[in-house]
């Protein structure tokens, strides 16, 4: 189901559409970190303050999600693809200490549902930075 749903959502974000939920959507273009195929993972984002895009890894069974990992584990092989455009290389950086306080901060401000997300997740959901390479 989650795969056909995703598939629905890429290619709405292809045709030019990149909203879900009132929030803007990309398609995340990684590597599976077990299986070496390519993964495309909808995903919302945030504008960074430097151009950059913005995800938060919520969701994941037992921590982590798939994207994240996936992305982590290949960093060098990640793209991006925003509504109607082509696929943009892309370099991540998970924040930490204040970078990611200021991150998390504008986040919350523009989706108050992800603090609400965090508090019953236990875990402090990790902050990516995508940079254009």
């Amino acid at each position: 189901m989650q795969h056909r749903m995703n598939n629905r959502m890429n290619r709405k974000i292809r045709g030019g559409n990149g909203t879900f939920m009132g929030m803007d959507v990309l398609i995340l273009h990684t590597i599976g970190r077990r299986s070496g195929q390519p993964r495309d993972t909808p995903i919302s984002w945030f504008p960074g303050d430097d151009g950059s895009w913005l995800l938060v890894a919520s969701g994941g069974k037992n921590g982590h999600p798939d994207w994240f990992l996936n992305l982590m584990a290949h960093p060098d092989q990640a793209t991006v693809q925003l509504p109607g455009s082509d696929t943009v290389a892309v370099t991540p950086h998970v924040l930490d200490g204040a970078e990611r306080t200021a991150a998390w901060e504008q986040i919350a401000a523009a989706q108050p549902r992800y603090d609400k997300y965090q508090a019953k997740a236990g875990r402090e959901y990790a902050v990516v930075r995508l940079s254009t390479t």
